[in-house]
């Protein structure tokens, strides 16, 4: 499995067979992944994983999903949302599971919010959700926009997790200090942050962060936008 970070929290998952999965594709209105070189038009995901409806984690997911044909997977009602905009979509809800052709999901709880804006309306998009991906025997857990809450300890404990993306960012998520105390709950292998520096309000040191983290026990990869690893 590669995973390839986008800024903000869109991540790319690759398996070995080639199979590209997109997690909250943000790029139109993204500086990380428009700085980066990312266009909506050169992806061609077999599928999309959406976390929640806000804007900046659906963002060019539709735009995608008709293009290519890729499923959207969300929970149920943000699922309806996109199947009503034209894409193909597979609805789940948080605690299932299913393999698909390309890997297996889990939807995992998150704290926070889903609602899409349309024609100056709010739309309400259901429950957020995070994901538990598994490719190629690796798991990568993928939190979402969230708070740090106590049953990330289960998530960690039922999936042993080889690489965590967790938010940083504070004000709309965990800040730094939480987070780093979601790893500890977690106990991933690798741990990356997103959800910072998109915009000033999330402004936060990623180094900083990753020091912080290898001094507690856990080893952070901070990624640039565009950059990989192999999990």
């Amino acid at each position: 499995m590669r995973a390839r970070f986008w800024g903000h929290a869109f991540v790319e998952v690759i398996g070995q067979d080639g199979s590209s999965i997109l997690i909250d594709p943000f790029v139109t209105g993204n500086p990380q992944a428009e700085g980066a070189g990312a266009r909506p038009d050169a992806f061609k995901p077999r599928a999309i994983l959406l976390t929640h409806g806000h804007g900046d984690h659906l963002g060019d997911a539709l735009a995608i999903a008709r293009a290519s044909g890729a499923t959207v997977v969300a929970p149920f009602e943000l699922a309806m949302y996109c199947q009503r905009h034209g894409a193909t979509v597979h609805p789940m809800h948080i605690g299932g599971s299913r393999h698909f052709g390309w890997g297996w999901v889990k939807l995992t709880p998150a704290w926070h919010g889903s609602a899409a804006e349309e024609d100056g309306q709010t739309v309400y998009t259901g429950n957020p959700c995070g994901y538990l991906v598994r490719l190629d025997g690796k798991t990568l857990y993928h939190s979402g926009d969230t708070a740090l809450f106590g049953d990330m300890a289960l998530i960690g404990q039922r999936h042993p997790i080889d690489v965590a993306f967790v938010p940083i960012g504070d004000n709309f998520t965990m800040g730094p200090d939480d987070a780093l105390y979601a790893l500890s709950l977690l106990k991933p292998r690798l741990a990356v942050p997103m959800h910072y520096d998109t915009f000033d309000v999330i402004r936060q040191d990623p180094q900083a962060f990753a020091v912080r983290a290898r001094q507690s026990g856990v080893e952070v990869r901070v990624l640039r936008p565009g950059e990989a690893l192999e999990v």
